[in-house]
């Protein structure tokens, strides 16, 4: 049991329109900054634990220092039933909270702060932010997002997800980009690409974004590069859109210059370029056919560094260069794409983490894990010198 410290708050319940049964705890304008890691631990036990089934993974807020401009993680945030909460990386006690008499779809978190996608019903139409280091409401929308969704940061937009529709948003306000896919009223009709699509999996970065499509006069699974902030929000700025021939496929990741996609049958990854959709390279690698459905939320399970993409196919992680986004070594029996600490890549697998050179693959070590008897999917992430795992519903901080 985790003991929440008192902090200095104000508390505000909203009784009108969409805000009623709304409760917001707030705290400081400021915290500690988190230690510097610059050596890996000799081993990671359990500091704390919580509930948080609405984070698809551990999701930690950047905030930028007044003094130098870089952003450090500040807070951890979980998202369960209706209440979000932020909270100290190091020792899990509660910052702030916002709650609210709805279901919590997905939270996430970009610029500063946490993003909170909640349901009123059939779909996702709720979306608040909040301010990642005092909890305090921000910009506000009513979306229309699937059931699912997850919630992407671009760099300067936020993307929900779904298998037939999905929006981008503004950062600042939260004003609607761009809306792709099966509209829900579609006021000017004729102006999307492709009707009676459906969409395996999406990948982000910076400028665009990356979706693989399903559409009735295809004959393969096709990848389409998409600009998040066209002229007019109902007609869509294609990059590139090629077809990958071939079925099942998975988008692994997207740069500025390239897409990459996982096909099988034989296992292989595909790079195509960005801009003119042609083919660039094309490399084996050693994946079940069976790993390549559509991701959980159709969000590529990719961890991404300056030197590195690591994605997890669902049995195995495999490192790629940033550059080319070819393939660079794989680490087998993994449960999740890993993250970096002092430099080197952590892979969960299943006695623990595994700890690996990122440029080449060569194993460093195992640090032992207790999970006790879990052995789904882990998705990491790290919070100064705390090690996230998200579990499940579970979200659990190693040090």
């Amino acid at each position: 049991m985790i003991a929440v410290t008192a902090v200095t708050a104000s508390v505000l319940t909203w009784a009108f329109s969409d805000a009623r049964a709304t409760t917001s705890v707030t705290g400081p304008s400021s915290w500690p900054p988190l230690p510097e890691v610059t050596a890996l631990p000799p081993s990671l036990g359990e500091v704390w634990r919580a509930k948080s089934g609405a984070t698809q993974w551990p999701v930690v807020v950047q905030t930028q220092s007044k003094e130098t401009g870089e952003e450090k993680p500040s807070t951890v945030v979980t998202g369960d039933g209706g209440e979000v909460t932020g909270r100290d990386p190091l020792t899990g006690d509660a910052r702030w909270s916002y709650t609210r008499d709805l279901p919590l779809c997905v939270v996430g978190t970009g610029w500063g702060r946490a993003m909170a996608l909640y349901s009123k019903g059939t779909n996702c139409s709720e979306l608040t932010s909040l301010d990642g280091v005092t909890g305090e409401r921000r910009a506000q929308r009513n979306g229309d997002a699937e059931g699912g969704s997850a919630l992407l940061n671009e760099g300067s937009h936020l993307i929900t997800t779904g298998e037939k529709f999905f929006e981008v948003y503004r950062r600042d306000d939260l004003v609607r980009s761009l809306e792709y896919g099966a509209l829900r009223a579609i006021v000017n009709p004729g102006k999307q690409p492709r009707m009676g699509c459906t969409y395996g999996s999406v990948a982000v970065t910076s400028g665009r974004f990356a979706v693989i499509e399903r559409c009735p006069d295809d004959g393969s699974d096709r990848v389409t590069v998409l600009k998040p902030n066209p002229d007019k929000s109902d007609e869509p700025k294609v990059f590139a859109s090629v077809l990958t021939g071939g079925k099942n496929a998975q988008v692994v990741a997207v740069t500025d210059r390239h897409v990459a996609v996982a096909l099988p049958d034989p296992g292989r990854i595909v790079v195509f370029d960005a801009e003119t959709g042609s083919q660039v390279s094309e490399a084996p690698v050693d994946i079940p056919s069976a790993d390549l459905t559509d991701p959980p939320h159709h969000v590529a399970r990719s961890f991404t560094t300056a030197t590195n993409v690591f994605w997890f196919s669902g049995s195995k992680t495999v490192a790629l260069a940033h550059d080319t986004l070819t393939p660079l070594w794989t680490a087998d029996a993994t449960l999740g794409a890993g993250t970096t600490l002092a430099g080197r890549a952590l892979v969960p697998v299943r006695e623990g983490i595994r700890v690996y050179e990122q440029a080449t693959g060569a194993l460093v070590g195992t640090i032992r894990v207790n999970r006790d008897g879990y052995t789904g999917p882990v998705q990491l992430a790290t919070a100064g010198p705390v090690v996230l795992e998200q579990r499940g519903e579970t979200l659990v901080a190693l040090r």
